[in-house]
């Protein structure tokens, strides 16, 4: 099969969910912890954006830029010698954008115990040219019912997010109008 050049208005072809889907996995130490001495909220959210990156990089075939971070939940504390598998996928596509949906699991490093859902994220990326200018991405290809679901999902949080900067703008609209500009 050979690779057909689309110009800039058209798509590429579309890509599975599977095609950009990567694990990232890191040890935590004595440099990762914050003031109660487990591993710092920050250096997770580092790990889930590298992840996440890569993610929308291999899916755009090129650079892609955190435009957003939506929903980081830590759900347990991560502790030094826990082994941290950051889990990431790209959950939707629009022209230029992409969602990145990261699961964040730890366990043991010395135990073979199963690993522990300790926090989830959901990212939008931006598709870039060497311009730095928005470039059109793959649609993603949902493989399975729950790459479907979150395929769903993440449409109504793109929803969401729009309707809310839609409010935040009218908001701001209004009240500059009113001379209240702040």
């Amino acid at each position: 099969m050979t690779d057909q050049a689309t110009g800039p208005d058209e798509a590429p072809p579309g890509k599975p969910t599977s095609a950009s889907r990567t694990t990232l996995s890191h040890i935590m130490t004595n440099a990762d912890t914050n003031l109660l001495g487990t591993v710092h909220g920050g250096v997770i959210m580092k790990l889930v954006d590298d992840a996440a990156g890569a993610v929308a990089g291999r899916h755009s075939g090129g650079p892609a830029v955190t435009a957003s971070m939506d929903e980081m939940a830590f759900l347990e504390p991560v502790r030094v010698g826990d082994l941290v598998h950051v889990k990431a996928q790209v959950n939707w596509t629009g022209r230029t954008s992409m969602e990145v949906g990261v699961r964040v699991l730890a366990e043991r490093w010395n135990e073979s115990t199963p690993a522990t859902q300790v926090g989830s994220a959901y990212l939008v990326f931006a598709a870039v040219d060497a311009e730095g200018k928005p470039r059109m991405v793959p649609p993603v290809l949902p493989e399975t019912e729950r790459d479907e679901r979150r395929y769903q999902e993440a449409q109504i949080r793109r929803t969401h997010r729009l309707a809310r900067r839609r409010a935040i703008v009218e908001l701001r609209e209004r009240r500059a109008a009113e001379g209240l500009d702040d």
